[in-house]
């Protein structure tokens, strides 16, 4: 149905009151409404269209197509077929009238515009297309003509195929305008027919091409006579689909369609805008795509679907439409349409605006149970709905699964940025949440930066893990906020009922000690509760007590590690290592107390306090050598920091040049004016900056420009297994290195622990090492004495990396020349192992190990003794996480005397 027929069906309707079904049967059958078949009105426009009616055609069609030039492509590679066939260049004339053809084909826009610009009398068409056509075809035809009659194109067959090509093309980008192309093959193949020079040749052109003139004309005619018709259907269909433009144009209302199985055949232009959709994204979809059915509107989305499975009428049916952003509400109506026959065909109906009303009802209750700056669901009302499914009448509805959510560095944006954009970055948050959760569950802000998730029903473990995983990776993407780019992230306790809890306090408190191990295991995950947490969560308070108490009564203590300049193989600096000896639980790591540092604000004062020991302990020092000290995000964004760091070095007496701050690149994440504030104060005190894990962050290569960085510290991460084959680390520390000399910095590579490994670095150009092929991290009084004793300092250690080696205790069976071993694997790494069993194997013997018994791998033995013996694998073989073997090659054992060899077996 045509959207004219459609809008005088859909008028008619909506100017009628919806019918009782069986009435609705009755008229239908008694005066059935006329279905206009489709007409073809494309090539039409609206009187009040006066650009497209200055354009319209008297014709059916245009003479010349706006792909007429493409004939031209055709006309040239012909030719030039013509002429590597035979290698001899035509005459002068030839070429001319060949060149000239072609010039005009691809000149066609020319006559394109010409013919298409303004409305032209019927004549001038006809001139534009032979002068544009016919002409072109006449010269193309009279060039290969006279090429044929020089004699240079030998074979009349390559002639007729060039202009078979040539006609075909010119068919194709004619197609529907038939006068055209008879009047462009008659030019084409006159020259040729003459040249030829036959009389039935000439006889058959000449009939052939009046029969095609005829019947174009014949054609032109009907086209010409159908087109009054149309447009005098069309005239009288105008009104009905102007007036429902303009009714839809106004905002009153909007009218749909449906067709038996309740997909969409139509609904107002409007209506899409204001979805948000495409025209194809919605038809062919069923009427309640149009809505939102939340949990408060259960019911009125089973009267949507009762009335529609009834097909029977419905009026003013309040639904609210699916669209982003703010709300919109409509009062829908439709009724059901038969035929002749009353074979039910669809629905028909309309729809007008109720947002305002809605939106002044649900006020009062907004306010009360939904937050204001983010428009999700309050603590309250996110506590409403969690002791609602735990206090459900059946046991089995009283499953759930809770998410709580804290912001990652959230802290830092509101510190850096001020609060309005916390509050921006806080509705981008809430946005992405809600599309990442859709309709699986509820979303709630608890306030601040937590947020709260609500997952109703029973919910496999991995399922949760998968959908928790998609929110960390959604709200870790950049976000833009005042024009800066900020990265945070997010980290998410889980808590399940009624496996962890029937009582919404209980599931409350589990999903934050869940939270808290999440935060635990460096942010950026997630987290289930277990009941280990509650030990875990006593232990971390106990640690922060503990780590107060270190902090106010020198507990802690800083140690020394080491940066050596390669040219001299000498010590030049030391970078400044926090370290705890708790009274109980012995020495540990940083990675265990800096993050509660960190989460508890203490890593402020321990940044101070590390900062004026260090420069106490640099004053002991020769002036050549540096000592380095590491400064966090929140104590770089502390706009006292310059402040501290001239009296630490005021009070120790030493040189600013001679104090290293390194820097990690989650200072950038915030790029703002206060980053490039804090650089500008910093060089101005006179301090070294170095920016430190270069290439493990989050910014790009642009701050690189404008951060005024004295060196580049080369993450151990590209360091380690650099030497190994097929390793790309090593190109990576060379476009580093080479980086940095451009940018006039230094480098110094970290983690270096293997002699192989120095030797690269030194061979790629780093101007500094830290790592344990040198020394270990040091206390003072050990620093002072490689000091006291020059400074130099001999690189110790392997010769090469090991693979890492995993315990194993697993029953394995060998092959060697034909007979089979049984054995036991002690440990193994991805190129070898060692096993128990066997004694006196002889060196370089090749075996085959069957780690299963669909897994085999082929190794060659590299020692025994004592019953132990050494295999180097053939391929390495793959772990997955847990530590299976996941991939091994299968390696035939050579047999190479013909003889199988005899073992002990131990044990």
């Amino acid at each position: 149905m045509t959207k004219s027929n459609r809008a005088q069906a859909l008028l008619r309707k909506a100017e009628t009151p919806a019918p009782a079904p069986a009435m609705e049967r009755r008229r239908a059958a008694a005066a059935p409404e006329p279905e206009s078949a489709p007409v073809d009105v494309t090539h039409l426009r609206r009187k009040s269209d006066p650009v497209r009616r200055e354009s319209e055609p008297y014709l059916g069609y245009f003479l010349i197509s706006e792909g007429w030039s493409m004939t031209a492509i055709a006309m040239g590679i012909a030719a030039m077929m013509l002429w590597l066939n035979q290698f001899r260049m035509p005459g002068p004339v030839v070429l001319g009238l060949l060149g000239a053809a072609v010039a005009m084909v691809a000149a066609a826009r020319l006559f394109v515009s010409f013919e298409r610009t303004s409305r032209r009398p019927l004549a001038l068409r006809v001139a534009a297309m032979v002068a544009g056509v016919v002409v072109p075809m006449l010269l193309y035809g009279a060039g290969l003509a006279m090429w044929f009659a020089s004699g240079m194109l030998s074979e009349p067959v390559l002639l007729i195929g060039a202009m078979v090509v040539v006609g075909l093309v010119m068919a194709v980008t004619l197609s529907g305008r038939l006068f055209t192309m008879v009047a462009a093959k008659l030019a084409l193949w006159t020259p040729i027919a003459l040249a030829l020079g036959s009389v039935y040749t000439l006889v058959t052109l000449v009939l052939g091409g009046g029969i095609g003139l005829v019947a174009a004309l014949r054609q032109l005619g009907i086209d010409r006579a159908g087109q009054a018709e149309q447009r005098e259907m069309r005239h009288a269909q105008m009104r009905a689909e102007e007036l429902l433009n303009e009714f839809e144009k106004t905002g009153q209302g909007w009218f749909w369609e449906t067709d038996r199985k309740g997909a969409l055949t139509y609904v107002s232009p409007n209506i899409i805008a204001l979805l948000g959709r495409e025209e194809g994204d919605l038809i062919g979809r069923p009427l309640t795509d149009l809505f939102v059915m939340q949990e408060q509107e259960q019911v009125g989305e089973r009267t949507l679907l009762f009335h529609l499975n009834a097909r029977s009428g419905f009026n003013d049916l309040a639904l609210r439409a699916a669209k982003d952003g703010d709300e919109q509400w409509w009062a829908v109506n439709g009724r059901p349409v038969y035929d002749a026959f009353n074979n039910f065909l669809g629905f028909r109906g309309a729809g007008s605006d109720l947002t305002e009303k809605r939106r002044s009802e649900q006020h009062a209750t907004r306010l009360a149970h939904f937050d204001s700056l983010t428009g999700l669901a309050n603590r309250f009302q996110m506590s409403q709905t969690l002791e609602k499914i735990l206090s459900a009448p059946k046991v089995d509805h009283r499953d759930c699964a809770v998410f709580l959510l804290d912001l990652d560095r959230f802290k830092q944006v509101n510190d850096t940025m001020g609060h309005p954009a916390g509050d921006a970055l806080l509705k981008q948050v809430s946005q992405r949440l809600q599309r990442t959760v859709g309709e699986a569950g509820r979303v709630g802000r608890l306030g601040g930066d937590e947020f709260k998730v609500i997952l109703p029903g029973r919910i496999a473990r991995d399922k949760l893990a998968t959908l928790a995983t998609s929110i960390i990776e959604n709200l870790s993407q950049p976000y833009s906020i005042d024009g800066a780019r900020v990265v945070i992230g997010a980290s998410i306790g889980i808590a399940m009922a009624p496996d962890d809890g029937v009582t919404s306090e209980a599931i409350i408190r589990n999903a934050d000690l869940a939270l808290y191990a999440a935060k635990d295991r460096g942010r950026g995950v997630y987290h289930f509760y277990d009941e280990e947490l509650h030990s875990d969560a006593e232990e971390r308070r106990q640690l922060e007590h503990d780590l107060r108490d270190a902090l106010a009564h020198g507990g802690l203590e800083l140690y020394y590690q080491p940066s050596v300049a390669l040219s001299q193989q000498k010590i030049t600096g030391f970078e400044a290592l926090l370290r705890w000896n708790h009274p109980t639980l012995g020495r540990l790591s940083p990675a265990k107390f800096v993050e509660v540092a960190e989460d508890t604000g203490l890593i402020t004062q321990i940044g101070e306090w590390a900062l004026r020991t260090a420069c106490h302990d640099l004053a002991r020092w020769p002036e050549h050598v540096r000592a380095a000290v590491n400064v966090s995000p929140l104590q770089f964004a502390n706009p006292a920091l310059p402040t501290i760091i001239t009296n630490a070095l005021a009070a120790a007496g030493v040189d600013p040049a001679r104090l290293e701050l390194e820097i990690t690149e989650s200072v950038f994440l915030n790029d703002s004016a206060n980053t490039d504030a804090m650089f500008t104060a910093l060089k101005r005190i006179g301090v070294r900056l170095a920016l430190d894990d270069f290439g493990t962050g989050y910014s790009s290569l642009g701050y690189l420009k404008k951060a005024p960085f004295d060196k580049i510290k080369i993450d151990q991460s590209f360091v380690r297994g650099a030497t190994m084959p097929g390793s790309r680390n090593g190109a990576i520390i060379a476009s580093i290195v080479s980086l940095a000399d451009a940018l006039g910095m230094e480098t110094t590579a970290e983690g270096v622990e293997t002699l192989d490994e120095l030797d690269l670095v030194r061979e790629l150009g780093c101007s500094h090492v830290q790592g344990y092929i040198f020394s270990k991290p040091l206390p003072r009084d050990e620093a002072d004495m490689r000091l006291s004793s020059g400074g130099i300092i001999e690189a110790r250690g392997p010769r090469s990396a090991r693979a890492p080696r995993r315990t194993m205790l697993r029953k394995v069976m060998l092959t060697a020349q034909g007979r089979r071993y049984p054995a036991t694997i002690r440990n193994i790494s991805e190129n070898g192992a060692m096993f128990e069993g066997l004694t006196d194997v002889p060196m370089g013997m090749e075996m085959l190990i069957e780690l299963s018994d669909d897994l085999a791998v082929g190794a060659t033995v590299r020692w025994s003794r004592y019953g132990r013996t050494g295999v180097a694998f053939a391929e390495p073989v793959a772990f997955e996480g847990s530590g299976a073997i996941i991939r091994a090659s299968l390696f035939g054992p050579q047999d190479r005397d013909g003889e199988a060899p005899t073992y002990r077996q131990v044990g």
